[in-house]
């Protein structure tokens, strides 16, 4: 060998180390990038869902309590306001504690003409209500007192008579349940009930009795025809306490009452603040109309909701990918004389490096990062060709109860044998991937129909079925997979990925054990 040219090669060998060093960090930033847009795109849609659910929950539950008072409604078709009887009768059936938690208090609001205040009072008090008068006195063209409230129990009592027509707010909410005959709730007021020196912030809805048989099809008609309202009086914090369903940790909530997110506007917070102050988490705010009332919801993420959607592993991909780069760059500089050898180790342990940042460690399936990967890449294939395709998620049946009693041990066995059946069940084509604990999914691509993504999930589900053998025992467990069919049952990755969520969740609500298709 020549002079120059062993120069030239002694050159190269000093360059190698910090060629490879250089390859190797390059390509820990990469994966440190992807896996860090991934986490947070997943916390996002995460804290989008908890918003939306939030919403949906708080206007189911107040759809129930008005269709609750259209059932009062009905009954005054039937018998006059004054029947005191029957309205505490049908209060008493509608157990509130147990049905309608977050209500304090059902009342009724009759309209008296200013020229009948006298029989009125009368009448109220033939019925049986003692020194029964109309409050605060004073002559009007109308007065709008409450009648009846139930139950009468402990703080809820009150002294019947009270003209609320006075009250701004209450009169507003009056006005749109009249005019619209539709429920209509208050702005933030103080309940009539609250005692307490600082008052817990309340709403009132209000629902317009009409007299029977009349027309109600105009403003006009709607207004000479009214009778009076039935209410129903509700503290914010109860009120949302009762919500269907549970709320998501680590987040902040803050309710106002209408569209401007100020100190006086707020009716509703829990979360810690105090740690909001130290965290920039996600915010938004989401502004909903409930009966006739704007209310903003301003939600905020916290730490431990970002810990818990995220999926953590950026910094162990940064650390692990900078350990192994230095340890390439000084193997490289020992092994000079076999470049050859090194570079294949250094591309080997890059393989392991990309592979262990795509891949669940404890099943060898695609991680949630790869999965999206390829389900990114499929919905952008089937977009382009007017194709279809499917995707499952399975969720194994009582878990848990295998973990707790024979061990993490059988537990991660179990899972391993549960993803090599489903790997041997599905076609060369599909993608198998674990997102968590016991928790898979399926790519399915080019489905010509929901009844072969239906097949392919039965098959699955029977495959899963079948006993297992683990460390000498036979155990046996189930799954419920829930089914969605692109471009039916969602047109991108994440509401795809709720459809099918939505259904499994339907298949354990159903008995477990069995295939859900989401449309």
């Amino acid at each position: 060998m020549s002079i120059p040219h062993a120069f030239q090669m002694s050159r190269l060998s000093r360059l190698l180390p910090w060629i490879v060093l250089a390859v190797t960090l390059s390509v820990t930033w990469l994966l440190w990038k992807h896996e860090s847009r991934t986490s947070r795109k997943e916390v996002r849609a995460q804290f989008d869902f908890a918003l939306r659910d939030t919403v949906s929950r708080v206007e189911q539950r107040v759809a129930a309590h008005e269709q609750m008072l259209r059932g009062l409604q009905g009954l005054f078709a039937t018998t006059g306001l004054k029947n005191r009887a029957a309205f505490r009768d049908y209060v008493e059936t509608l157990q509130l504690d147990a049905n309608f938690s977050g209500v304090q208090i059902i009342g009724l609001v009759d309209r008296v003409p200013g020229t009948q205040k006298k029989a009125h009072e009368a009448v109220m008090r033939g019925l049986g209500v003692v020194n029964y008068a109309v409050y605060p006195e004073g002559d009007r063209e109308f007065y709008t007192p409450i009648i009846q409230r139930e139950p009468q129990l402990g703080r809820n009592w009150l002294p019947p008579g009270l003209d609320i027509w006075a009250n701004p707010d209450r009169r507003m909410a009056m006005e749109r349940a009249r005019d619209s005959g539709q429920a209509a709730i208050t702005a933030k007021v103080r309940l009539a009930i609250d005692k307490k020196p600082e008052a817990q912030p309340g709403f009132i809805m209000y629902l317009p009795v009409y007299a029977h048989g009349q027309s109600r099809d105009t403003v006009a008609q709607r207004r000479s025809h009214l009778i009076g309202w039935i209410y129903a009086a509700f503290y914010v914090e109860d009120f949302m306490a009762s919500l269907y369903g549970t709320s998501l940790p680590g987040v902040v909530l803050d309710i106002y009452d209408g569209a401007e997110p100020t100190a006086n506007a707020l009716m509703y917070s829990v979360g810690n603040r105090s740690e909001l102050a130290r965290h920039d988490g996600l915010h938004a705010n989401e502004y909903m109309v409930v009966a006739g009332r704007t209310w903003t919801l301003s939600l905020h993420s916290l730490r431990e909701f970002d810990e818990r959607y995220g999926r953590n592993v950026a910094g162990l991909i940064a650390a692990t990918g900078f350990i192994l780069s230095l340890s390439l760059a000084l193997l490289s500089w020992f092994m000079v004389t076999g470049r050859e050898r090194a570079l294949r180790l250094a591309a080997g342990m890059t393989e392991e490096l990309r592979h262990m940042a795509q891949h669940d460690p404890l099943t060898g399936l695609p991680n949630r990062a790869l999965f999206s990967d390829r389900l990114g890449n499929e919905l952008a294939r089937a977009k382009r060709n007017d194709g279809h395709f499917g995707l499952i998620f399975v969720d194994l049946d009582r878990f848990k109860p295998i973990n707790d009693s024979f061990g993490h041990a059988v537990g991660d066995l179990l899972l391993r044998q549960v993803a090599q059946r489903m790997k041997e069940t599905v076609r060369a084509s599909d993608t198998v991937g674990r997102i968590g604990g016991d928790e898979f999914v399926v790519l399915m691509p080019m489905l010509a129909d929901a009844e072969a993504a239906r097949l392919l999930a039965e098959k699955l589900r029977q495959a899963i079925a079948r006993p297992f053998v683990l460390d000498g025992r036979e155990l046996t467990i189930s799954c419920s997979l829930g089914v969605a069919l692109y471009p039916d049952d969602g047109q991108d990755e994440i509401t795809l990925a709720k459809s099918a969520d939505e259904a499994m969740y339907q298949a354990k609500q159903s008995g477990r054990n069995r295939v859900w298709l989401a449309s």
